[in-house]
């Protein structure tokens, strides 16, 4: 399962080229789809893990980038632009959690297989994604949210701005994560350097 933990490294920050493609989407809508294209996979990925379902993270995706069109004129920047769309999704996934009724379950998540030729790799990763989706599911809200925008691509100081916390408040959560998904996962402890993969 080092495989699963491996996806938590330190991710690079964006381009700057995020600036220049908002500025132009700002006064031509057609160059939104530039941004819509360039974060489609990171939202749904994000909406998926957080939903459990392809239909509802289709959903929650499509309204995630409708909010975004049509806030873009609004859109101060202040953080970077990944870091608002994301504080966008999330919100957009805390509202439909909220929204589903209390006697309805969790839809079970589905496995999308890898394009991997051998049935074999598929079984693997089917077996790591649930593997993964369990141990989510055995961590605190605060700590599932930081790995699940950190699986989405953020790094430590986006998902800081998309939660509201400190850089070292989400490193911390994100630590506690690790080593909570390491003893559900039988991986063994994390390691001080492991520890500083985590920002």
């Amino acid at each position: 399962m080092p495989g699963l933990l491996r996806r938590l490294q330190p991710v690079q920050e964006p381009s700057t080229a995020d600036a220049a493609v908002v500025a132009q989407a700002r006064c031509d809508p057609q160059a939104f789809v530039a941004l819509y294209d360039r974060y489609f996979d990171a939202v749904y990925r994000y909406c998926y893990h957080r939903l459990g379902s392809p239909e509802a993270a289709e959903d929650a995706t499509s309204q995630v980038f409708l909010l975004v069109w049509t806030a873009l004129p609004r859109y101060q920047e202040v953080g970077t632009f990944r870091s608002w769309l994301f504080a966008i999704a999330h919100n957009v996934v805390a509202n439909r959690a909220r929204a589903r009724r209390p006697d309805e379950p969790l839809a079970k998540a589905r496995d999308h297989p890898d394009p991997a030729p051998m049935p074999e790799d598929l079984a693997l990763a089917a077996d790591e994604h649930r593997a993964l989706a369990a141990g989510l599911a055995t961590l605190p809200p605060d700590q599932r949210r930081a790995v699940e925008l950190r699986l989405a691509g953020l790094t430590g100081p986006e998902i800081a701005r998309v939660l509201g916390r400190s850089h070292a408040a989400v490193k911390m959560l994100q630590l506690r994560a690790v080593d909570r998904l390491r003893t559900h996962l039988g991986v063994g402890a994390v390691t001080e350097e492991a520890s500083d993969a985590t920002g």
